[in-house]
């Protein structure tokens, strides 16, 4: 889930720990991150509010899981301690986006207007469908508008200015 909060955070949530795997200290983690493939190349994690990294010794993914085995974690009992800690990694480990895409917490706060200047309210939530995101624009009263996360609905985002600039649809009205 995206952050709440506009400032950008230096540590981004890639998955939650589930429960031990196996007696020699792995654990099972469901996947958040969109970028699976990437979870190979991540030496480093954060178990929590850790302040300090733990070096990462393995780690195996398939099908919204991965196993991984932690330094500091060597028997089931330790890695049932861990069940429900929030997985975290340097937001420089993050996998690199193309032109045009952006992590849900860079969206979330963002100023929302049409494109003839009418304020609309801010990015408050993201609803992930399948299809396409779909962004919740909450104005000051507290009203919601959905907008498809769609290049021709969405033609500016501006991270620098704050702001999102949107094509109403017929239906808005």
């Amino acid at each position: 889930m995206a952050e709440s909060d506009s400032a950008q955070p230096e540590r981004l949530a890639i998955g939650v720990i589930v429960a031990p795997h196996g007696t020699r200290g792995e654990v099972r983690m469901q996947i958040w991150t969109h970028f699976p493939e990437h979870l190979s190349d991540i030496h480093e994690v954060y178990l929590g509010d850790e302040q300090q990294p733990r070096r990462l010794r393995r780690i195996g993914a398939s099908r919204g899981h991965a196993t991984l085995s932690l330094q500091g974690v060597t028997d089931r009992e330790t890695a049932e301690d861990l069940r429900g800690t929030v997985v975290r990694i340097d937001r420089e480990q993050a996998a690199p986006l193309e032109e045009g895409e952006f992590y849900q917490f860079e969206l979330i706060g963002l100023k929302v207007e049409t494109e003839s200047g009418e304020p609309l309210g801010t990015v408050a939530e993201i609803i992930e469908t399948g299809a396409n995101d779909v962004y919740v624009i909450r104005d000051a009263e507290g009203k919601e508008t959905l907008v498809p996360a769609l290049k021709d609905v969405v033609p500016v985002i501006d991270l620098e200015a704050g702001k999102m600039i949107v094509r109403p649809l017929d239906y808005w009205g």
